[in-house]
């Protein structure tokens, strides 16, 4: 009985490792580097921002040991990035509660953030590699503007940073919003423990390494109807947050830069659609993802049916070098399937030309944010950020590494589970070791040369399995053949876990 509960386990196992794209569901399961293939994986290190009650930043080899981190001043601000220089990039997360207090009486509402949108930032700061801040630009004004969720370090020097800023009802109405569009005066609403009272608008802004602006976009400006304007009376529908259906209308997530053509990359979570800007004249000329949000007779969705909208609550949209664009696509919300999946696509013609989704939606979904990375062997690294998970896919659309971060609020866990779960009441389908995006560096990457990556210690700790090694791999899917040549493979060879 043993024997055969062996090989059935064996079986099973080995299937979900080998076949591509091929998922499973589990309560419990292990962290850190579950799987490694050297041969197709790219070889080089992985930085990620945990963001749950955590102030550091991990840079791990392929084997999960941290081979630098970086201890930063506050929270992040989602995530951060490693530059060409060797410095980090990252975005904070200002304190809002000590703004208002400055404030005193002009701020009459007895509340400690003045914004508290999903993103919200304040801060980008630059950090040397012995943890030092080099650089430093706060966008933080009370009730005015707030950093959230993304920036961008162009070639020339200069950071795009992409913001909220406050428009008052009154603002919107002039704007063109429809006053029936408006919930009730007064009341505010409600999220995450904050009452918002006016509309909190995207804007882009550009700074020097001085900190001057030398250079802004804003949605207000493009306010209409038509392919080259965004409608301010289009809503989401109510039931997927009333910040979403009102006051943060747009919900811009994505700010990157194409140097050879000047233009500006945006992305919108709540039209579901990304947008090419021209950087001089800051005309939108270009948009893909949900055509509903400005054509009349784009076919709009409905039960069961996607209509003409092609994406759902994307996130980081990233120009590649062919000329194409990479996209998170959530599919939160989305009729015939509430998946994610990583999309290229072709602006020329429209066209999806790659996408990657698992057969099984539990083994690769994030609600809300996400990120892509082509890396330079035509591989994708994606970022599943609800479940701190992280993985490379070939082109062929084979795992080829795969990692599930073991930082749990703060705290390092071998195995996590139902309990490691977010409350839905603080927080929709998330876990406590959320990651928004992750990035590779390769072993030549020019802000790694010189530097000491020496491991320092397996990422979950040293008493926890190293699923990738402990579990052996044994020689094929046909284990019970193996198995039967020799009856003392089964403590060596076979596919099996270390116990501890």
């Amino acid at each position: 009985m043993k024997r055969a509960l062996f090989v059935c386990t064996t079986l099973v196992l080995l299937t979900a490792w080998f076949t591509p794209a091929y998922a499973y569901e589990a309560i419990t399961g292990p962290t850190g580097v579950l799987y490694y293939d050297k041969d197709k994986a790219f070889d080089g290190y992985t930085l990620f921002s945990p963001m749950v009650a955590s102030n550091t930043t991990y840079l791990i080899d392929m084997e999960g040991n941290i081979v630098h981190q970086w201890k930063c001043q506050t929270p992040p601000g989602l995530y951060a990035e490693l530059l060409p220089n060797g410095n980090l990039l990252r975005a904070g997360k200002a304190n809002q509660k000590k703004q208002l207090a400055e404030l005193g009486d002009k701020w009459p509402h007895k509340q400690d953030s003045y914004v508290n949108i999903g993103g919200t930032g304040g801060m980008i700061q630059e950090y040397d590699w012995d943890g030092n801040v080099v650089w430093e630009y706060t966008m933080a004004k009370a009730n005015e503007e707030i950093q959230h969720h993304t920036f961008h370090r162009m070639p020339n020097g200069n950071t795009l940073i992409l913001g909220w800023e406050r428009v008052s009802r009154e603002e919107a109405i002039k704007k063109g919003r429809d006053p029936k569009a408006l919930p009730p005066k007064g009341n505010g609403i409600v999220y995450k423990g904050t009452k918002h009272y006016d509309f909190w608008n995207d804007f882009v802004r550009e700074v020097d390494p001085e900190g001057k602006t030398v250079w802004e976009w804003h949605v207000s400006d493009h306010i209409g109807k038509g392919p080259d304007k965004l409608d301010f009376n289009y809503q989401l529908p109510r039931p997927i947050g009333e910040m979403y259906h009102y006051y943060d209308w747009s919900h811009f997530n994505t700010v990157s830069y194409i140097p050879e053509t000047d233009t500006v990359v945006l992305n919108s979570r709540n039209f579901a659609e990304f947008y090419f800007i021209d950087h001089k004249t800051g005309k939108i000329i270009y948009r893909w993802g949900n055509p509903t949000t400005h054509d009349p007779k784009a076919k709009k969705p409905g039960w069961y049916d996607d209509g003409d909208q092609m994406v759902w609550g994307s996130h980081c949209a990233t120009p590649l070098a062919n000329g194409n664009v990479l996209l998170f696509d959530n599919g939160s919300e989305r009729p015939q399937f509430r998946r994610s999946r990583a999309v290229e696509v072709d602006p020329k013609t429209g066209k999806i030309v790659w996408e990657f989704e698992t057969k099984h939606t539990s083994s690769f979904f994030s609600h809300r944010q996400g990120g892509v990375q082509r890396l330079p062997n035509g591989n994708t690294l994606i970022c599943s950020t609800h479940g701190g998970h992280v993985f490379e896919v070939t082109p062929d659309k084979e795992v080829v590494w795969e990692f599930v971060s073991p930082i749990h609020a703060g705290k390092t866990k071998c195995v996590v589970g139902e309990k490691d779960a977010l409350p839905h009441t603080s927080h929709l389908n998330g876990m406590s070791n959320m990651i928004h995006r992750a990035f590779r560096y390769g072993t030549d990457y020019p802000g790694l040369a010189g530097k000491d990556l020496t491991p320092e210690v397996y990422i979950c700790g040293d008493d926890c399995p190293r699923f990738f090694s402990d579990f052996k791999k044994g020689a094929a899917l046909s284990a019970d053949e193996d198995v039967a040549d020799d009856e003392e493979e089964d403590e060596e060879d076979g596919p099996t876990m270390h116990s501890y």
